[in-house]
């Protein structure tokens, strides 16, 4: 019985490939209004970000952006989603996995550029984007621990307490722990206390 070998294996070589990049949107609380970081980029203000050296991990490449180009150390974060869309960068093909992590604002070195989050839409490439996913990221959090939902536009202009960094990280499930967080017992201010607290809100 004869054998079909079938069509020999391409090389990878053979295939186009695309730049892989990292970018992390960083959110914190300063006067009571939400702000993301942001770093000087040629081509205006620009989320922290890199590209992936050869062998290097994602979350490495996030976490050497944040060290490097914001002074930003031993801050937490996680992957949100990848950004493919061919014409995001005018360079040329570049994918990036973007990055949301939350800190208190006191983790910040000094002289940190902080932008108010409904404030972005002038950060180069598509990085406002990368802040909105953020934001639903924390929005889906707030729901968890308040046990109820939330109208997305609306939680965007009220959000601005709730959450503080506990120092402590979960042990549970595969990979990195996850930096655990505890809702604030500082006072809301009003309008986000009665947001909050409106059931009418569901």
């Amino acid at each position: 019985m004869s054998k079909n070998p079938g069509s020999p294996s391409r090389p990878l070589t053979d295939y186009p490939r695309p730049s892989v990049a990292v970018d992390v949107a960083v959110l914190t609380v300063v006067d009571e209004t939400v702000k993301v970081l942001v770093v000087d980029h040629p081509r205006g203000r620009a989320l922290p970000g890199t590209f992936l050296h050869p062998g290097e991990r994602l979350a490495d490449a996030a976490r050497r952006a944040l060290h490097h180009k914001a002074g930003l150390d031993s801050v937490e974060f996680h992957q949100m989603a990848m950004l493919d869309d061919p014409e995001r960068d005018d360079r040329g093909w570049v994918l990036s996995m973007a990055h949301s992590a939350a800190a208190p604002f006191e983790r910040f070195p000094t002289g940190a550029q902080l932008v108010p989050v409904h404030n972005t839409s002038e950060l180069a490439f598509d990085h406002s984007e990368v802040v909105g996913l953020a934001i639903d990221d924390l929005r889906r959090l707030y729901e968890v621990i308040y046990g109820r939902r939330f109208p997305k536009d609306t939680f965007r202009r009220y959000l601005s307490h709730g959450l503080h960094a506990t120092c402590e990280f979960s042990r549970e499930g595969a990979g990195r722990p996850a930096e655990l967080y505890r809702r604030s017992d500082e006072p809301l201010p009003p309008s986000a206390a009665t947001f909050l607290g409106n059931r009418s809100a569901r």
